[in-house]
């Protein structure tokens, strides 16, 4: 599966195509299949997002999960303090990252 990740241009907050829009949660992720160029071109051409780019996704009954563990982290949140993660109530979101 392949995912598009970037940053808000307003906020600078990690964001993730959904297939219509932008959303925090990289679980809303749409497959882009080789249409990222595109999405990409078209998405920073109205400023909606920043220094997007195509990575590589999986897909499975717990969600999407950016396949390295830099877009991991990204999806994530700060790994040095849980509680200001996107999921400070999930005492495994620290496994998710690794």
């Amino acid at each position: 599966m392949k995912i598009v990740t970037g940053n808000d241009l307003k906020s600078g907050a990690v964001i993730w195509w959904t297939g219509v829009g932008w959303s925090l949660d990289v679980n809303q992720s749409a497959d882009v299949a080789d249409q990222g160029a595109k999405i990409i071109a078209r998405e920073e051409g109205v400023q909606n997002v920043v220094g997007a780019y195509v990575i590589d996704g999986e897909k499975d009954a717990d969600g999407v999960r950016p396949a390295h563990i830099k877009e991991r982290i990204r999806a994530l949140g700060p790994t040095v303090r849980p509680d200001l993660t996107l999921k400070p109530a999930d005492p495994a979101a620290v496994n998710w990252v690794i």
